[in-house]
Parts: structure tokens; sequence; C-alpha cells
């Protein structure tokens, strides 16, 4: 039997009533959401209560949030759960329902699940294939890259889903990530753009920006000389969302928000690459263009 998620709390902090007069004296005109945004954290629902609205295949809505609750947790990852987000992203016919499926998987998935996420690139919504792009960048899958920088390199797909592939890519080293990624340094977005070249980055270790043909005759030489061209890269870590502490937010102190730290992707060995832990803190500082909050 699981525990309570860690967001639940048995009463209202005695410090509370304090925070409501002062939103009052303020006369905050969204005193009604602040106070929500307050007291969110105080009645969610049991483990059993989540499972129970992940297996509702009658309300979408419930359901989806069932599944967003069961993936955040820490036994998120059980075989069991497993198994449902697996049948949800191969059978449910709501798109929400499906992409908040493909967002445990990815979280949760390994590299056998990275085939059936990759299918959903070819879905008519695009928020499945953006989740399925995020997800992506969890999981490493050789096999798979074909179809990331396929979907990639497609001018007609969207900005954001083709952004995420980008950042995706660069985990993978190979004359085709990298012409694609080359590629895209050409295309009219300028996140794309961005996006690429900071893959391209991780992928050598070098720096040339957005400047494709001075990447390709760089790497020309690399190859033609026998040397490695990714030889000096660093490991990929996949981005994820972080924003700074709102002061509702920090007003409840017993329900403290913290956010994910970027990871290596399952799958990928790490132990012949340089990390942000190896560089200083502003080595380390950067700006995630990708997944959203």
């Amino acid at each position: 039997m699981h525990p309570r998620f860690p967001t639940s709390v048995g009463l209202l902090p005695r410090s509370l009533p304090l925070v409501v007069a002062a939103l009052l004296l303020a006369g905050c005109q969204t005193f009604s959401e602040d106070l929500g945004d307050l007291t969110s954290g105080l009645n969610e629902p049991s483990p059993y209560e989540a499972a129970i609205w992940a297996a509702d295949f009658n309300t979408p809505g419930r359901q989806r949030r069932g599944v967003v609750l069961l993936s955040n947790a820490d036994f998120g990852g059980e075989e069991a759960y497993l198994e449902l987000y697996r049948t949800l992203v191969e059978d449910s016919s709501d798109p929400l329902v499906q992409a908040a499926a493909i967002r445990a998987l990815g979280r949760w998935g390994n590299g056998s699940d990275a085939k059936l996420i990759a299918d959903q690139l070819d879905e008519d919504s695009a928020q499945v294939r953006l989740e399925s792009a995020i997800a992506l960048q969890r999981i490493h899958e050789p096999p798979i890259e074909d179809r990331i920088w396929r979907r990639l390199i497609m001018p007609d797909e969207e900005e954001s889903i083709r952004i995420e592939l980008a950042i995706a890519l660069g985990q993978y080293d190979s004359d085709a990530s990298f012409q694609a990624l080359c590629l895209a340094l050409d295309d009219r977005s300028l996140s794309i753009n961005l996006a690429a070249a900071d893959s391209l980055r991780v992928m050598t270790g070098r720096d040339f920006g957005l400047d494709a043909p001075t990447w390709l005759s760089w790497y020309r030489g690399r190859v033609s000389s026998g040397d490695d061209p990714f030889a000096g890269g660093e490991t990929f870590l996949y981005p994820t969302f972080q924003r700074r502490i709102g002061f509702w937010e920090s007003l409840a102190f017993w329900n403290s928000t913290t956010f994910e730290q970027p990871g290596v992707p399952r799958g990928m060995a790490t132990n012949t690459r340089s990390t942000y832990e190896d560089g200083t803190a502003a080595d380390r500082e950067y700006e995630n263009l990708g997944e959203g909050p």
C-alpha cells in the first residue's frame, strides 16, 4: 500500500488565516485564484484513487489526471503502471490522455518502449507528436534515430515539435544526425536553428554557432583526416522545465515547489563523455529551449 502523495497534508497551517487577511487588505483582484493556488495541494487524491481515475476509460479528463498523478509519483514506474501507460498510448481515443501516457512512458519506460513512442510521431494530433518528441529525449535507443531525424527535416511539421526533435537528436553521434542538424541550421525558424546548434555543440564539443557551412567544412576535415568528429563531445542531458518560484508558491512552505533536473537518457553510456558537472557553474548555465510548462 503506497503512502499518500507528498503534496497532501492533513491540516491547514496556522499561518493561513494571516495570509488570507493580507490578501484581503491588499485588495487582490484574483483572491479566489490565489487562495486556490495556496491550498491546491491540501486535497490531492490518494494513489489508490489516482489509479482508479487512470483506468477510467469513460471519463477522459479524470483518466488524464490520474495518469499525470501516477507518473509524477516516485512509484509511477512500477510494472503495472507501465503496462497501463503502454495500453493508453496504443489504444486511447483521446489525444490528451494519449499524450499524458506518452509523457509517463518517456519518464519511466525503457529502450523497448522507444519504438512505440516513435510510432506516435505519425499521429494526427500535434499534442501527441510533441509529447513523443519530448519523450524520445529521455530514452536512448539507436534503432529509432532515423525516425527522429527524418521527422526533423520535414518542413511541414510544426515548429515546436521540430525543436524537440532537434534536441533529442543530440544524443546520437552519427553522420545522419549531424547532417540533419546542419540542414536544420538553415531552417527559417531561429528557434529550430538554436536547438540544432546546441545539439551539434553537445555532439562534437565544438561551437560554430548557426554557421552551417563552417560546421560541414570542419566535419569533412575531421573525417578525411581519420579523426572522430564526436570524440570531444559532451554527455547529452535531456532538458527539463525550469522557472522562478512565484511569491504565492513561496508562502506555501508546507508544499515546496521543486523542479526535475536534466539527466542522462536511459540506455546511454556516460563513462566516455564529460558532463555539465565537470565544468564551472557559469559553464553549466543554459536556457532550456525545449520542454514547456
